[in-house]
């Protein structure tokens, strides 16, 4: 399988006063192929948004980077910014940022950023241009009458749809969409997942980072499970969701939470990024977690694979 995007052993540290790091990311490693939908899925604060952000540069002044994430056969982490704003965010990698209300221009009405947009990245001829808008806005189901206000005008689920148009526009062979269903509702989750699918079924690449596990399910190719900076499992979307399900007992967690599941939420709290353990992190909150698990376990590196030392083992028959 040609591969679009690989990140290598990805790390991400932040450099904090007293010359202490937090660890936000650590040693991620997947890739994404032409065509292919990921699905990053981890509760709030897990490094999910750091890693979209090193992926483009966008991380502030005390970040430090290791690792590689080849694009083309271009290392983004090492990329200088003139490279990066000009050959690469908008043009290879699109992004439907976290916070669309910081991306949007704050004094332009959400048409001249998108009419802007379109003339850049496409070309558009600018007697088409006015056509050319309307059509952006509306594969966002961003409504026609809105067009000419300002981002502050905007509510947050439609500030979040302008966003999602002003991404799709350059038809990006890479796309980062950032918690792209925050804000909306049901119907229209489903109407922007639905388009972002498109987007990937015309042979480019998708990295959705969400915390919404229905959208993951109705968009996902693949699944990549993140618990405190790191990948706990990869794995198949239709056997994540469906039989045999997750390997890890987190994965297995975040699934048995959802309404539609169990309804039984995961006891405890995420662990300090700044005071991660030396083991398995989600170890104090695990059932399951034996003295084995004060040992680190592997990484997933590939395809599939699970960050647990009971992987292997069905998880009802852990304790057998």
């Amino acid at each position: 399988m040609d591969t679009l995007l690989s990140v290598q052993n990805l790390s991400v540290r932040f450099r904090m006063r007293g010359g202490r790091h937090i660890a936000a990311v650590s040693e991620v490693s997947f890739d994404i192929a032409p065509g292919e939908c990921l699905a990053l899925v981890g509760e709030s604060g897990c490094g999910k948004s750091v890693l979209a952000a090193a992926l483009l540069g966008l991380l502030p002044d005390n970040a430090r980077t290791s690792g590689a994430a080849h694009l083309d056969g271009l290392d983004l982490l090492t990329a200088d910014e003139a490279t990066l704003a000009r050959t690469i965010r908008g043009r290879r990698v699109g992004l439907v940022p976290q916070s669309p209300a910081a991306h949007l221009t704050p004094v332009r009405t959400v048409r001249s950023q998108l009419r802007e947009a379109i003339r850049e990245l496409t070309g558009t001829p600018r007697r088409r241009l006015a056509e050319a808008t309307v059509a952006a806005a509306a594969r966002a189901a961003f409504p026609a009458g809105h067009l000419d206000r300002h981002p502050h005008e905007l509510s947050g689920g439609l500030a979040q749809r302008a966003a999602t148009a002003l991404a799709l526009v350059g038809d990006a062979p890479l796309l980062i969409a950032d918690e792209p269903t925050t804000g909306l509702d049901r119907d229209l989750v489903d109407r922007t997942v639905d388009e972002l699918r498109r987007h990937a079924d015309d042979g480019r690449g998708l990295l959705v980072i969400t915390h919404d596990l229905a959208a993951a399910e109705r968009i996902a190719d693949r699944v990549a499970v993140m618990y405190a900076g790191r990948i706990v499992e990869l794995a198949e979307a239709r056997a994540f969701f469906g039989e045999p399900g997750p390997r890890h007992p987190y994965a297995h967690g975040l699934l048995n939470a959802l309404p539609e599941r169990a309804f039984t939420p995961i006891p405890g709290m995420p662990p300090e990024l700044g005071a991660l353990p030396e083991g398995c992190a989600f170890a104090p909150r695990c059932e399951r977690a034996t003295e084995a698990c004060a040992v680190l376990p592997d990484m997933p590196t590939g395809t599939e694979g699970t960050a647990c030392w009971f992987s292997l083992r069905p998880l009802e028959r852990v304790h057998a």
